[in-house]
């Protein structure tokens, strides 16, 4: 058995290999992945684009300019004379945001009075338009406290009051990198190996050559077995490039055990290698197969909790999460790597992960193998 097991693993193997256009997406794909989630898929927000109607220009409206510019948040190198210019700019897409300073700002702010100032948001993003609003009341409030220190020569630190001091876990800088990386890893696993998977069977299919294979001494589960088994490898080896160049070039950081990692993702091959079985013996063309593919991929990366928090969905979506193998992947990946989680901490997600692999690795084994029959 392991002879021909290992006889037909050599035969993909070179196929791989001869398939040089497949070969180089297999490795090109996850660092295109990488570096268009690392880079482009980010909710990092900085130096956006804003316009300020300064209806005051005083000093004091001019120092309130620079210390929203040195926030780093607003980019402000447009100066507007209207309300009429500043709704042109924001509705051109020339300006995210805009600052009105209203005449006599500075003569209210001499007089020790509270000063008003608007800022107008472009909320046709609301991801942009939720860090703007956060970053206009921030500076704000850190400008008034610096107003009052010295209007009264008090430290507004010593007078009564809550202070609350933030400290963030796992991601102190909260660099989106260091959140979508190992969600790409999950993705790898995920989708590469299903994909190729399924290509890999259908394409036999295609090219009568199955039958060849069939009427071997070679049982359907060696066939299974050797064929799934050089993409297993080629994922991991994926899988690592994308760690690599995540660590070595995002500087993100491994906090947990690095060989727990590997040994979970090796639990999740069950699950994607027997998802790629499944739509090989429910496809008849690799067109179809892709297709297939593609239509669990989309709610899987809509529900697995990659793009967006399972926490922020609605209550019967949260429930339906559970169905979603990636859900639990992501979690252990992330969990690992930023956190440096343990096994003890991973216990359910590992469970339903295996149970995922074990149950769909069995249903497309069955029927793959009366497919054949």
């Amino acid at each position: 058995m392991i002879v021909r097991v290992l006889s037909l693993m050599r035969k993909e193997f070179l196929h791989i290999v001869r398939d040089r256009r497949t070969l180089a997406v297999m490795f090109v794909m996850p660092v295109i992945q990488l570096v268009l989630m690392g880079y482009a898929a980010t909710t990092d927000i900085e130096h956006l684009r804003t316009a300020v109607l300064d209806g005051d220009k005083t000093a004091a409206s001019r120092e309130l300019i620079e210390a929203y510019r040195a926030s780093n948040y607003f980019n402000i190198d447009t100066y507007v004379q209207t309300e009429q210019e500043l709704r042109e700019l924001v509705d051109a897409g020339e300006a995210r945001a805009g600052m009105i300073i209203p005449a006599g700002y500075g003569d209210t702010v001499a007089a020790r009075g509270q000063a008003q100032i608007a800022f107008v948001i472009d909320g046709s993003d609301p991801s942009v338009a939720n860090t703007v609003f956060a970053a206009s009341q921030s500076v704000g409030q850190a400008y008034s406290l610096r107003l009052l220190r010295r209007a009264t020569g008090l430290d507004p630190e010593s007078l009564p009051g809550v202070q609350v001091r933030t400290r963030v876990w796992y991601n102190p800088e909260m660099k989106s990198a260091n959140f979508m990386i190992p969600g790409i890893m999950g993705m790898v696993l995920y989708f590469l190996t299903t994909v190729f998977t399924a290509l890999a069977i259908v394409r036999e299919r295609e090219k009568g050559t199955i039958e060849q294979l069939i009427v071997t001494p070679i049982r359907p589960l060696e066939l299974i077995v050797g064929k799934v088994v050089p993409y297993a490898f080629i994922a991991f080896f994926d899988v690592l490039e994308v760690l690599a160049i995540g660590v070595f070039w995002f500087g993100v950081p491994i906090r947990g055990s690095l060989s727990l990692l590997l040994g979970l993702a090796a639990l999740f091959l069950l699950t994607s290698l027997g998802l790629g079985i499944f739509i090989s013996s429910a496809s008849n063309t690799q067109q179809e197969a892709m297709l297939l593919t593609i239509l669990t991929l989309f709610p899987s990366i809509f529900l697995g909790g990659f793009f967006f928090p399972i926490e922020a969905m609605p209550r019967w979506l949260q429930t339906i999460t559970y169905a979603v193998p990636l859900r639990y992947i992501l979690v252990i990946i992330r969990g690992i790597i930023l956190k440096g989680v343990g096994l003890r901490i991973l216990v359910e997600e590992v469970l339903a992960m295996a149970f995922f692999g074990v149950t769909i690795m069995l249903l497309a084994a069955t029927r793959f193998r009366k497919r054949l029959e």
